[in-house]
């Protein structure tokens, strides 16, 4: 059976390092894609902000993710040490919600930017988002350093020590359900929900100005250039729509299913988590014109 459970954890471990190392070398190609253009112009557009941070963020939650999910399942004695484990699971929560806000984020940016609407509150969002992008993001990382926080200090408890990894359970401490993880496990899921908010508000509203905009176009029998930038931000925000919702739903069964024994479910949670930062910004490559042509030009 021991030797069954260490197969098991093996196959899982290859199966993550398929879906973690693709998804590394694309943000990877992000950030250096913007990098090399932040020191050609001496600066960079708010898109170009968001993109990078959340190159950044990805890269490296699916670096130290990978690396832990390592640990536990081919070497656990590692996480013995207690510094080793809480300062992996504080980087992994840190960098997998600053993934969440900044992706939320950029929705919100294309969402402002480009819908149409008389508002005066919308139309002076509009003139000043790109003052208040820098702003976003401080306050996205701060957030997501608010969960990292708590999420240490949950595993720096006496219940949720490196003693309690096993590998019957994907490698993932065998935690008891008691009174210490509710703050955790209620600001991580306020900020879930709360991003995925605002992503399908920037989805609603994006679409009802589409609406409006095709409309008015039919009425006055003229073209613009406005419809096309609709079109395409619409298929950026609805096509990574689809997997954020997977996601959120992956990120809520990890909450439930932390503390049970549930492999076949747990492993499925896994590869839909792992496959998400990935596809999300493989799909944001080919929805940016200069970040295409760039990865077009080295594939050969």
């Amino acid at each position: 059976q021991q030797s069954n459970v260490t197969s098991y954890g093996v196959f899982t471990v290859a199966i993550i390092t398929l879906e973690a190392f693709p998804g590394m070398w694309i943000n990877a190609f992000i950030v250096c894609v913007l990098c090399i253009a932040w020191v050609k112009k001496k600066t960079l557009n708010s898109n170009e902000k968001i993109l990078l941070l959340l190159g950044c963020s990805r890269f490296w939650y699916l670096c130290i993710a990978w690396i832990y999910k390592f640990l536990s399942f081919i070497y656990p004695n590692y996480l013995y040490v207690q510094t080793i484990l809480q300062l992996a699971i504080f980087f992994e929560a840190f960098f997998n919600h600053c993934n969440l806000w900044f992706s939320a984020s950029l929705c919100g940016f294309y969402c402002i930017k480009i819908a149409n609407f008389r508002n005066s509150f919308f139309i002076y969002l509009k003139v000043k988002i790109d003052r208040m992008v820098p702003w976003l993001l401080l306050g996205s990382g701060i957030l997501a350093l608010a969960v990292g926080i708590v999420a240490y200090d949950v595993a720096d408890k006496p219940h949720c020590n490196s003693n309690s990894t096993g590998r019957g359970n994907f490698g993932t401490a065998n935690i008891k359900m008691d009174k210490h993880f509710f703050p955790s496990f209620f600001l991580a899921g306020f900020e879930y929900a709360a991003s995925f908010m605002a992503v399908i508000f920037a989805a609603v509203f994006l679409l009802f100005s589409l609406w409006r905009h095709k409309r008015t176009m039919q009425t006055n029998s003229m073209k613009d250039l406005s419809m096309d930038a609709h079109i395409r931000a619409m298929k950026s925000i609805f096509s990574f729509l689809v997997v954020y919702s997977i996601n959120f739903v992956c990120l809520v069964l990890n909450m439930v299913y932390v503390t049970k024994k549930a492999n076949q479910m747990t492993f499925l949670i896994l590869v839909f988590q792992y496959i998400f930062p990935g596809l999300h910004s493989l799909i944001l490559v080919f929805s940016n014109p200069k970040l295409e042509k760039a990865l077009l030009k080295i594939l050969p």
